[in-house]
C-alpha cells in the first residue's frame, strides 16, 4: 500500500493545482473540496475547476475558507508549501485551521526537500494528504516549484 492513499486539495492555481496534477500523473487518487461553482482565480465561471478536476466536490459556499477548513478536516495530515517571507492570507488560514483542529501539519519552504522528506517519512501508511499553499498570482512560479518538489519526494508518496 502507498504511503499516501489520496491527495486532497482545493484546486486553486499554484500549490493546490500542482498537487492534484501530481496525484493524477502518479496514480494517487485525488479529491477534496472547492468553492461553490468550482471557482479559482483562472476559472471564475461555473463549472470552473470541476471541468479540470471532476473529483473535487463544491462546498455550499463560494467562500474559499470553507473549502480550506473542510480539506483540513477531512485529511489525516496537511502539507503547506510556501516561500520564506511570503504573506498569503489563505496559506496562513490553512495553518490556523490545522492548529485549531489539532491536525498533523508541516509548513515548509517549497525548496526545502529535506524537511518535506523527513516529515513524509514519519507519516503512517495510507494517509489522506492535504496539500496547500499560495496561489500562483501571489507566488509566481510556485506551481512549477511544487511540481519539482513532489517529483523529488515521489518515493515517499507513491512507494
Amino acid at each position: 500500500m502507498s504511503r499516501v492513499s489520496r491527495i486532497v486539495s482545493g484546486g486553486q492555481t499554484g500549490v493546490d493545482r500542482a498537487a492534484l496534477e501530481f496525484g493524477r500523473r502518479t496514480g494517487i487518487p485525488i479529491g477534496g473540496w472547492c468553492p461553490a461553482g468550482g471557482w479559482a482565480e483562472d476559472l471564475t465561471d461555473p463549472p470552473g475547476l470541476l471541468d479540470l478536476f471532476p473529483e473535487l466536490e463544491p462546498t455550499p459556499s463560494a467562500d474559499a475558507r470553507q473549502r480550506t477548513r473542510w480539506n483540513v478536516r477531512d485529511s489525516d495530515a496537511t502539507l503547506v508549501l510556501t516561500r520564506v517571507g511570503l504573506e498569503s492570507p489563505g496559506t496562513s488560514g490553512t495553518v490556523a485551521i490545522a492548529e485549531e483542529l489539532d491536525r498533523v501539519h508541516l509548513v515548509a519552504d517549497v525548496e526545502d526537500v529535506a524537511a518535506v522528506r523527513g516529515w513524509l517519512a514519519q507519516l503512517a501508511i495510507g494517509v489522506v494528504l492535504n496539500v496547500a499553499g499560495p496561489r500562483e498570482s501571489q507566488a509566481p512560479g510556485i506551481h512549477a516549484q511544487t511540481r519539482a518538489l513532489l517529483d523529488r519526494v515521489r518515493d515517499l508518496l507513491v512507494g
